[in-house]
């Protein structure tokens, strides 16, 4: 089976260990879960039209788009105002729905607010294990 080519979107201050758990599930062949990251590493820069190039770079290599989905999820970013949205998975969220990405919500907790691009965008939702997020990502 060819791999989905997915992009992940998740807060790398608070739930970037999620994301390595992806990225573990994915390398380990006793999980029937494949997936090519096409996420971006860590970008090194403060500079804001950088950032957006590379993530929109990134978003636009993909089909998919993960929104894991933890407690600050949309939270507003001190930035918003230059980001162009409430914050950095916001503007993911948008740049996925531009390219025609299919949207996978995961939640890590029910309570948590999602992110105000993800609502009323026909994303499939999962919970955070790989047989939820492989069921998503096959719907």
């Amino acid at each position: 089976m060819a791999k989905k080519k997915v992009f992940v979107s998740f807060d790398f201050e608070n739930d970037r260990n999620y994301k390595y758990l992806l990225e573990a599930w994915n390398n380990n062949s006793e999980f029937e879960f494949t997936m090519e990251d096409k996420s971006s590493r860590e970008i090194n820069s403060w500079n804001i039209s950088t950032i957006k190039g590379s993530l929109t770079t990134k978003i636009n290599q993909s089909n998919y788009t993960i929104v894991i989905i933890g407690r600050y999820a949309n939270v507003k970013d001190k930035n918003s105002d230059i980001i162009g949205y409430r914050n950095w998975q916001n503007f993911e969220i948008a740049k996925s729905k531009e390219n025609g990405n299919k949207l996978i919500g995961v939640k890590l907790n029910s309570t948590y607010e999602s992110p105000e691009e993800l609502l009323g965008a026909g994303a499939n939702w999962a919970t955070y294990s790989v047989e939820s997020i492989i069921k998503a990502l096959n719907s």
